[in-house]
């Protein structure tokens, strides 16, 4: 007669809290993106702290909206495809930004733009640009 194993006594229990755990953590990282986000468009920043990459990808943000300070558009750029580390906070990405239509204009890259909010889908006639606050547009 053998004994039970560890994996079969207490192996459910195991999965039962990773799960939870995860869950868990999906749901802080959403609440800490949901509140940058109203932050960012209720007063326009501060920009910090702001979530990380990774935060924002696992609570389902998979996009930032980035204003032009040029030629006032707004575009998303895709957070998945950025090359940095998972660790890199949001704020961190602003420097980086630059609008293809204002850099071909003036000839060289030109890089002023404020983020505005992190979004689950892009910009399109059914999702419109994020608005900062009421009478603004």
């Amino acid at each position: 007669m053998g004994t039970k194993s560890r994996d079969r006594l207490y192996g459910s229990d195991v999965r039962m809290a990773a799960e939870r755990a995860a869950r868990a953590r999906k749901e802080a990282d959403r609440l800490a993106c949901d509140a940058w986000t109203k932050r960012m468009l209720a007063f326009r920043g501060p920009a910090q702290p702001s979530p990380t990459l990774g935060d924002a990808l696992n609570a389902g943000y998979h996009y930032l909206e980035v204003r032009c300070l040029g030629c006032d558009t707004n575009q998303t750029v895709a957070l998945d495809i950025v090359r940095r580390p998972k660790t890199t906070p949001i704020h961190e990405l602003e420097r980086y930004m630059r609008c293809k239509d204002c850099s071909r204009l003036r000839g060289y890259p030109y890089k002023r733009s404020e983020l505005v909010a992190l979004r689950e889908t892009k910009i399109s006639a059914e999702h419109p640009v994020s608005i900062w606050w009421p009478g603004e547009r």
